[in-house]
């Protein structure tokens, strides 16, 4: 009887074990479900709202296109190329919009977006010429913040803001010495004998500067003949205008690097004449920043990611 009652009670434990196992796996699928219930209603919500913002736009009259470049320029946020051109594109086919303000502070960023912004404005004000489309600076439009700028057809500033630095920049660490001390011995396989150029754990390899000043110039040169075509004679040219340095923007209308005084709202009132302001500016919403960042972080992973790259800043 004694083996038969403790086979019985054995037997209701394990039911019951496997009974509140199961309690608790039906719990966590309940609370996984609820979760995606609730992102799902989350991603609606933003859908609406965008919704809601571009029907809001669309009804408005004539008005002042807004577009910012916040930030740094780059691949990977709201100051893309992608994300700019297409804010600039919308604004310019809005049949309301009386003029484009691109109200840009930023300390500058990638070449490649600077330039494909830079592009795309030229483009659209040559398709939609009876539309003007001005610059105003905030706190800082410097090296690519300026680079775009410059396609403008007029610069406005603030007294205090910083303005220039027309120059590229390519920086990165050396840890040559630091293994060395720790006694770690770095490994690196090519095929190719420049592949691991400027490789921060190598010695440094005059020929690797000299190419990589090379490049510095080619993209500086380019930099400059942007400025010069979209500034035209309004610069005042001298040794140190394209040496780097910042400006105040009153020292910039001084230099020709800008054009006057004026704020997003003088601009929209006194200049275009619609003082009504409707913002074009894209941002990426949750679902395309959580994949945007899926994809660097799996880049990264692979050992895909790029390494230095020259940035205007």
């Amino acid at each position: 009887m004694a083996e038969g009652a403790s086979w019985e009670r054995s037997v209701i434990e394990k039911l019951a074990t496997e009974a509140i196992r199961e309690q608790r796996r039906s719990r966590r699928w309940g609370i996984f479900f609820k979760l995606l219930t609730f992102a799902y209603l989350g991603v609606l919500l933003v859908m609406f709202l965008q919704w809601r913002f571009d029907g809001e736009r669309l009804a408005a009259g004539k008005h002042t296109a807004l577009v910012e470049i916040n930030g740094v320029i780059d691949a990977k946020g709201n100051a893309s190329a992608d994300q700019v051109t297409a804010a600039l594109q919308s604004a310019f086919k809005d049949k309301n919009t009386q003029g484009v303000i691109l109200r840009v502070n930023s300390p500058g960023g990638s070449p490649v977006q600077a330039g494909i912004i830079y592009d795309e404005i030229v483009r659209l004000r040559k398709k939609h010429p009876d539309v003007p489309m001005y610059a105003v600076v905030e706190d800082i439009c410097a090296s690519g913040g300026y680079y775009v700028a410059s396609a403008a057809e007029r610069i406005y500033v603030d007294k205090a803001s910083l303005v220039g630095s027309i120059g590229v920049l390519m920086d990165q660490f050396g840890f040559v010495e630091s293994l060395d001390k720790l006694g770690v011995e770095r490994r690196v396989l090519t095929a190719g004998e420049n592949k691991a150029f400027l490789d921060p754990f190598l010695p440094l390899q005059p020929a690797h500067v000299e190419h990589a000043k090379a490049l510095l110039a080619d993209i500086h040169r380019q930099f400059i003949e942007v400025v010069r075509k979209g500034r035209g004679d309004r610069l005042k040219e001298s040794p140190e205008l394209f040496s780097g340095f910042l400006w105040t923007g009153t020292r910039s209308i001084e230099l020709g690097l800008s054009d006057a005084l004026g704020s997003v709202d003088y601009v929209a009132r006194e200049v275009i004449k619609a003082e009504d302001i409707v913002e074009y500016t894209r941002r990426e919403n949750i679902a395309e920043r959580l994949a945007r960042r899926f994809g660097a972080t799996l880049a990264e992973a692979l050992g895909l990611a790029a390494g230095s790259a020259p940035r205007l800043r």
